[in-house]
């Protein structure tokens, strides 16, 4: 009994981790349809996004049967939890890569205009997150995690800068307002990835150490952990 309990708990973590990659892979191409204005990339992210809907009700039942018949302890205990949050949290990541691709369907549609801005750079800051925050759920390991909270506020002054950009732009070139208005809210859909890769890592940081840290990244790194 104890063999198969940890067989289940580890295919739980294989497919969440087959999950992020799906939302990461998402991101990538959404953002891609963007800069090389390619609307079969944009229409393909929209279209995959069933996938990881399907992917998140899987888990989510897998985690509820594990909760129902094992009656995990402990570490156990909180993996699963936190399993059920994490998967709300990729599947959000991929509603964000669907935003961005139905926003790449409009701009594609319109001239391309000269941003002022580099989307790219933005956009692998937020794919690192999210890749940091799994890659600290299979290592178990919080210390990667609160690094991704760290990385959160850098994306968040990214953000501040970048919407600054955009809004000089519009009032120079009041004939680009409606597309650049798009790449305010492709920004700002980037900048949510980056708090959802966050919360993943904080989920990680509850798994290991029984502790929340839900906005008190910097003061869960100057206390001692759990025993």
């Amino acid at each position: 009994m104890a063999r198969q309990f940890d067989q289940e708990l580890d295919k739980l973590k294989k497919d969440l981790v087959h999950m992020a990659k799906l939302a990461e892979v998402a991101v990538g191409k959404s953002v891609d349809s963007v800069i090389v204005r390619d609307s079969d990339l944009a229409r393909e992210v929209i279209t995959d996004d069933i996938n990881l809907n399907r992917l998140e009700l899987a888990i989510d039942e897998h985690s509820l049967r594990l909760l129902a018949l094992r009656q995990p302890l402990a570490t156990d205990l909180r993996l699963i939890t936190a399993a059920l949050r994490i998967t709300t949290e990729l599947e959000r990541i991929g509603d964000q890569a669907v935003n961005i691709a139905e926003r790449a369907l409009e701009l594609n549609s319109s001239p391309p205009v000269d941003l002022p801005i580099d989307l790219k750079a933005m956009a692998e800051m937020a794919l690192d997150m999210v890749r940091t925050s799994i890659q600290a759920f299979v290592q178990q390991d919080p210390r990667l995690a609160i690094q991704v909270c760290h990385r959160d506020v850098e994306i968040d002054i990214l953000d501040d800068e970048y919407i600054q950009k955009l809004l000089s732009e519009m009032i120079k070139e009041s004939r680009w307002v409606v597309r650049l208005h798009h790449f305010i809210i492709i920004v700002r859909n980037l900048e949510r990835i980056a708090d959802l890769a966050t919360n993943i890592a904080e989920d990680i940081v509850f798994i290991v150490e029984g502790r929340v840290i839900k906005h008190r990244c910097e003061e869960w790194m100057s206390t001692p952990p759990l025993t």
